[in-house]
């Protein structure tokens, strides 16, 4: 039998390559680039275990020109950079990183505080030389504490978003396509309609999963319901939002501002968003603690190391793959 080969897509930690060593070889990408398609390709023509950054694609071709993989352990929680339907046809299983990045991702939601407060702007005022002395209209921002909260997506990350808001007081609302009554409770959140979280919210914080249905969830309608004076915060997936209907939004001053950390075309950022001042942006953080990376690549190895003993990983997001086996 030949050897188990495995393969990740940048310089993983050394005690975390220590777990995969003991099931088999490890190969690791010298840069955490992504890498060309011709090359990924080449890496993985004879591994049975590919674990991918989550910015790291692993589309059909690449799943396809390795006959033996058997798992793709994806080190995020958001798995839509795997071709799903291509690996679950040919039995390869497909795991995710959920709950070790829950707090770390929540902590994100001080996007809104940011852009509420002006900070960002605010920093590139004293940098660039032009605070001259304290003025009473000068900066003058939104008030966070007391404002309601209008979470949609009320799993880990946004029931751990709700609890955060607590703190400062708020009044939470929830929408998810299936209410969550023991959840609501727990984190103090009233259910809504989407039209009514959207219309009663001074922010909304997005904390759902890419997919087919929630792709483009907030555009040009959605922002029309909003106030002038709210807040939209994006911290789930880029696509959840129609970019262009965002850009018209803050140029007619539909919404008050926006806290972005996700983006339609990672790393692209459509060029309209550039000309405002009132967004915070930061470039896909929300798990960026060294602490919480660790335990990424932990769990994503773990679920490598279960699927090639012949076990079902604790992560596993395409269960028709271990049935067919």
């Amino acid at each position: 039998m030949a050897a188990r080969s495995i393969f990740v897509t940048w310089p993983m930690e050394a005690d975390v390559r220590a777990i995969l060593e003991r099931v088999g070889t490890v190969h690791t990408s010298t840069t955490e680039h992504e890498l060309a398609l011709s090359d990924l390709i080449r890496h993985v023509a004879d591994v049975e275990a590919i674990i991918p950054m989550g910015a790291h694609p692993i589309p059909e071709p690449v799943i396809a020109a390795a006959p033996r993989l058997r798992i793709v352990a994806v080190a995020a929680v958001g798995y839509n950079i795997v071709d799903v339907a291509a690996a679950t046809c040919r039995g390869v299983l497909v795991t995710n990183t959920p709950g070790v990045l829950t707090d770390t991702t929540a902590d994100m939601g001080a996007l809104m505080l940011g852009v509420a407060r002006r900070v960002p702007e605010s920093d590139r005022f004293v940098r660039a030389g032009k605070w001259t002395g304290v003025y009473w209209s000068q900066l003058m921002g939104a008030d966070v504490h007391g404002a309601t909260l209008g979470v949609i997506g009320l799993g880990r990350i946004g029931q751990a978003i709700a609890r955060r808001a607590q703190g400062f007081g708020m009044r939470v609302l929830y929408h998810k396509r299936t209410p969550d009554p023991e959840a609501a409770r727990r984190v103090g959140a009233e259910y809504r309609s989407k039209t009514d979280l959207l219309r009663e919210s001074d922010f909304v914080v997005l904390s759902i999963p890419l997919t087919s249905e929630t792709r483009h969830l907030i555009g040009a309608a959605e922002l029309a319901l909003m106030k002038p004076t709210a807040f939209l915060v994006n911290v789930a997936r880029g696509p959840v939002v129609d970019e262009a209907a965002l850009v018209e939004a803050l140029r007619t001053k539909r919404i008050a501002g926006a806290g972005l950390d996700v983006f339609e075309e990672e790393p692209k950022l459509h060029p309209g968003l550039l000309g405002f001042e009132n967004l915070a942006l930061t470039p896909h953080i929300g798990s960026a603690s060294g602490a919480t990376r660790r335990r990424m690549a932990t769990r994503a190895a773990e679920n490598c190391v279960a699927a090639l003993e012949g076990h079902r990983p604790p992560d596993l997001v395409n269960p028709d793959a271990w049935r067919a086996k």
